[in-house]
């Protein structure tokens, strides 16, 4: 039997699908090179954004008309953000849909891979109340990246945002068990991790960890990590989403004192005002976000910050745009993704007054995303000629000869070399400066 996944949106997702195809392959199944040859397709979906929705639309589509003119026998699973939003509508739609696997759901895919293999129709245990749960590994084979999931869900309820709807309320991962796949991963070759949770910095766990039953915040897990990750063979860890509202002093003293943790933060600000901050329930103001990078700088010198920024929200005036602009003057992000209001039905935005039209959200986004050009210009042009450690993570697509790598401060390099050295660290000088991405011209391995 042979499976086949699309999936869309966050790296908690891609996360997710690497899970799921790891029980496939526990089952004997084997992936498909084409949806073609597949027995089963599962597209895992996205809502954090309308495009996105309208894209997976189309895939889905494309899919049940195959299944009921091509392949009757095809499974078709839709999972995800957009399988928990809108359930059971799904299939009104498309009825060729055998399944609909929400974001808690996913602990019935056995039943879904065992009545496939048997020509069945699995009847799945799921309700409102299902409650998420981890899997236990969501390595890739062959690969020296991985993403780790340490918490789930989210509490903040951002006016704009649907993902507290999709995901549901935070839940903290054990941290033995987070330890654990960090030592499985490190035995399987991976060189970097990423810990991913929809607000990970927010990552609480009660549930006791050694005989004192101590509480374990993020910065506390922060430090066990590092030093699982240094037994393991672990080189460099990263971490996605963390919200600047609950980003501790501790926190900051963990990532500081451990260099396995890379000098680049992803920050999201959202905007520079404090009214639209306040309307959109962020929960900090832009005083406090200016401290925190302060904080933040002081403590890991020569770390590079990127954000979010998110343009025409309802009410937004110019002075409001004007104070993003300065915000972003008196920050220099390395770089942003910078987006305007789209607004999203079941999100308390969705029926605020005083929306922006799109011809003025076009030209607010318009400046913001020349600024964040210039800086990013900036920033690395100034670093020409520092020498850098480097992780090699492939062949370029322009040339067979060249390799792809990245600095633990999250940019591009483009060096000399050949594919048996993917997967290593290097050293290299950033020589010179293409659009946004550094050429160097050789590169040595890293010892060890």
């Amino acid at each position: 039997m042979k499976y086949f996944f699309e999936t869309y949106g966050c790296q908690m997702n891609s996360a997710e699908s690497a899970a799921l195809a790891l029980v496939c392959r526990e089952r004997g199944w084997t992936e498909a090179s084409d949806s073609s040859d597949a027995d089963l397709i599962l597209i895992n979906t996205c809502s954090v954004r309308l495009t996105a929705e309208k894209r997976t639309f189309g895939r889905i589509a494309h899919y049940a008309g195959i299944k009921k003119k091509i392949n009757q026998k095809l499974t078709l699973v839709i999972a995800g953000c957009m399988a928990q939003r809108l359930g059971e509508k799904l299939i009104d739609k498309y009825p060729q849909i055998d399944y609909v696997m929400g974001t808690s759901a996913r602990s019935e895919f056995p039943l879904i891979l065992e009545a496939a293999e048997n020509s069945e129709k699995a009847i799945l245990n799921i309700s409102e109340k299902s409650v998420f749960s981890f899997s236990v590994s969501h390595f890739e084979e062959g690969q020296f990246k991985s993403f780790i999931p340490i918490m789930h869900g989210c509490n903040n309820f951002c006016t704009y945002c649907i993902v507290p709807y999709v995901r549901g309320r935070e839940v903290s991962r054990d941290p033995q068990n987070i330890l654990q796949e960090i030592r499985l991963t490190g035995e399987r070759g991976v060189r970097e991790i990423t810990l991913l949770g929809q607000n990970v910095n927010s990552y609480y766990w009660t549930g006791g960890y050694n005989s004192n039953n101590d509480i374990i915040d993020f910065s506390a897990l922060l430090k066990l990590i590092a030093q699982e990750a240094e037994k393991s063979g672990i080189g460099w860890i990263r971490f996605l989403s963390a919200n600047p509202g609950n980003f501790s002093s501790k926190t900051i003293e963990a990532l500081a004192g451990n260099k396995v943790f890379c000098r680049h933060l992803h920050l999201p600000v959202q905007h520079g005002s404090n009214t639209v901050l306040k309307a959109m329930n962020r929960g900090y103001t832009k005083e406090r976000f200016l401290e925190l990078v302060m904080e933040v700088r002081q403590a890991m010198p020569g770390v590079t910050i990127s954000t979010d920024i998110l343009v025409g929200f309802p009410g937004e005036t110019e002075d409001d745009i004007n104070m993003t602009l300065q915000l972003m003057e008196e920050v220099k992000f390395i770089y942003s993704f910078m987006y305007h209001f789209n607004p999203r039905e079941g999100t308390k935005a969705y029926d605020f007054p005083d929306r922006i039209s799109d011809e003025i959200k076009k030209e607010r986004l318009s400046k913001v995303i020349t600024l964040q050009k210039k800086h990013t210009n900036e920033l690395l042009k100034s670093r020409i000629g520092s020498t850098e450690t480097v992780l090699i993570e492939g062949i370029s697509k322009k040339n067979a000869d060249e390799l792809i790598t990245r600095t633990e401060k999250d940019e591009m390099v483009v060096v000399p070399g050949n594919k048996s050295m993917i997967g290593s660290f290097g050293k290299l000088t950033l020589s010179s400066l293409k659009g946004n991405t550094f050429r160097a011209k050789e590169i040595l391995l890293a010892s060890g």
